[in-house]
Parts: C-alpha cells; sequence; structure tokens
C-alpha cells in the first residue's frame, strides 16, 4: 500500500501500484479502472493526488479515459528496435506472447518492376507473393505483404510460414540471414487495412519497407510491414 512517510511521491507510488495490477492482469486491457472517489478511499488520499497519478498513466498511454464512460486500460504497445532484425515469433515470445498468423494470400507469380528492382532481380522471374495478418494473444498487430523470390522459398508451406519464414530459412534450407534496410512512415488506414487489423478507418498506422538479405549480401525478401499505431512502437 501506501506509504506516506516514503520520501517517494504519493502520486508515484499510485503509478505503480496501478502498474502492478495491470501487469498482473487483474485490471484487463479493455477494463475500466475504478473510479477516482473509490481510488482515493482505497489509498487513504485526497482525489486530487488520485487524479495527478491517474493523468499521468494516461499521458503514458497506459490508461484512456473516455468522455461519460470513465478510464480505461489501454492496449500495451509492442516495442521493439528501429534498427534490430528479429523474427515476429520471437519477439511475441521474448514478451510473453502467443504469436499466431493468418494468411490472405499465398500464391507464385512474375515478379513487377519495383520488386525486381528491390530484389535485385536482372532477369524477370517468379516470386512468391505473401499477404498475412500477424497476431500477438489474438490481437491483430501487423498486416505484411512479401515479396521473396520463388526458388528461394521452395518447399515454403502456408503451415511453415505460420510459425516463421525465418526459421524455415535457417533450419531448413541452411541460409544465414544478413542485414537489412528499411524506411519508415505515419499513413492512415485504408478501409481494407481498418478491416484486416481490426481498427477504425483513418487510424494511425506505422507502414515499414523493408529489404533484407542473407549473410552474402544476396536479398531475400522485399516486405511492406503496416502496424497498428494503437498497439505496436519502435524505439532506438
Amino acid at each position: 500500500m501506501i506509504d506516506k512517510a516514503s520520501p517517494i511521491p504519493i502520486y508515484f507510488q499510485i503509478q505503480e501500484l496501478i502498474r502492478k495490477k495491470i501487469g498482473q492482469g487483474e485490471w484487463k486491457t479493455g477494463e475500466a479502472i475504478p473510479s477516482e472517489r473509490v481510488l482515493s478511499e482505497t489509498f487513504e488520499v485526497s482525489r486530487m493526488t488520485v487524479r495527478q497519478a491517474v493523468q499521468g498513466l494516461v499521458d503514458e498511454g497506459i490508461l484512456t479515459r473516455k468522455r461519460g464512460s470513465g478510464t480505461f486500460v489501454s492496449e500495451q504497445k509492442v516495442e521493439q528496435p528501429l534498427d534490430g532484425r528479429m523474427s515476429f515469433t520471437r519477439l511475441m515470445e521474448e514478451r510473453g506472447m502467443k504469436a499466431s498468423s493468418k494468411i490472405v494470400t499465398f500464391m507464385e507469380r512474375e515478379a513487377a518492376p519495383h520488386e525486381m528492382e528491390a530484389l535485385k532481380l536482372r532477369t524477370p522471374a517468379n516470386i512468391l507473393h505473401i499477404e498475412r495478418i500477424r497476431y500477438g494473444d489474438d490481437i491483430p498487430i501487423v498486416f505484411e505483404t512479401i515479396a521473396t523470390p520463388a526458388a528461394m522459398a521452395e518447399g515454403l508451406t502456408e503451415e511453415e510460414l505460420n510459425h516463421s519464414f525465418y526459421q524455415f530459412l535457417e533450419r531448413k534450407k541452411g541460409l544465414r540471414l544478413g542485414k537489412g534496410s528499411q524506411t519508415i512512415e505515419a499513413v492512415a488506414a485504408s478501409a481494407r487495412l481498418a478491416k484486416l487489423l481490426k481498427v477504425d478507418p483513418g487510424s494511425p498506422v506505422l507502414s515499414i519497407e523493408r529489404v533484407t538479405a542473407l549473410a552474402d549480401g544476396t536479398p531475400f525478401e522485399y516486405v511492406k510491414a503496416q502496424y497498428a499505431g494503437s498497439r505496436f512502437k519502435f524505439y532506438m
């Protein structure tokens, strides 16, 4: 509980207790937290102190105020280093979340000019064209459009793709993955993307275009990944 003799500000102690309740699952995403009156009685502090603590968590995005309804636990964003290369599956596992995917498109076709340029294909060639939604704990996080040389992806099944494309290349193909380059921009969700990610049309989306290469420098993947801005963030 609150230690009023501690040099740690009371509002900060309240914030830590709220974080703990959320972290332990006592207060779940989307649920309303107790009112300021109830919290002030529970912690035996003034409503002004509770309001200061709650507002700080709202500013951090941990809580969300809804006019006329109360204060709710926000969707907690998944964090990933902007300059890191880590499979989505591993990223979810490291955060104690269950990774899953839904394949929207899985087909071989001729590479478009911009895909040939990105993958450094000098002559017309086929690619494996993939569209998939990736989930963390059954919540849609990102919609990916992937182009990879068909010859390199030979033998890849939808089942293996649902687990990890990178693991398929490393374990089944014996390939060593190298570095990638990417660009990032903020865009608004189209009607189709909003439906796939279960967000409102026009919602903020982090759109990343990435080319990843093998250890020898050969590009093997051209991806456009569109992340729900309310559920994901990058840091440096």
